[in-house]
């Protein structure tokens, strides 16, 4: 059973979880497609490597999951730094444990269809819906630290 306010640590345990599932996918893929790159015989010649000459010698896809794992660092910090200001002060459950799972869903669906078909236009939208949702959250983290008693 959850203390008051602490239901939304249920969706920063899940992205972060996901986020784990990213990198597995991410080096399953990955470390077989290196594999596969022609390589000097010359000891260390894999080491001058730089992630966007990875880019040029790696499979589109196989990049793809790369970028997503990469993306999973960016805006969800901010959802982890939000998500635990709102349980520290006890405004975690209800609307806002909702939110906390609307944003881990458009965040797991974003990292589905960037690893898998990576179409610009509607993986921008499900960026933009998580970062509304997102905002949200920060609006109302601002509220429970500035006007709450």
């Amino acid at each position: 059973m959850h203390s008051t306010g602490m239901a939304i640590l249920g969706p920063v345990v899940a992205l972060a979880g996901w986020t784990m599932v990213m990198w597995v996918w991410m080096y399953a893929t990955r470390i077989p497609a290196i594999g596969k790159i022609p390589q000097s015989g010359e000891p260390g010649a894999d080491q001058g490597w730089t992630g966007a000459m990875l880019d040029d010698l790696l499979p589109r896809k196989t990049q793809w999951i790369a970028h997503n794992y990469n993306h999973l660092h960016e805006a969800p910090t901010v959802f982890y730094a939000v998500a635990l200001t709102l349980a520290l002060l006890h405004w975690g459950d209800g609307f806002n444990a909702w939110l906390g799972w609307a944003y881990v869903a458009l965040r797991i669906v974003h990292s589905l269809f960037q690893a898998t078909v990576n179409k610009v236009m509607p993986r921008f939208i499900l960026f933009a819906l998580s970062s509304l949702v997102l905002m949200a959250l920060t609006l109302h983290a601002g509220m429970a630290v500035y006007f709450a008693s």
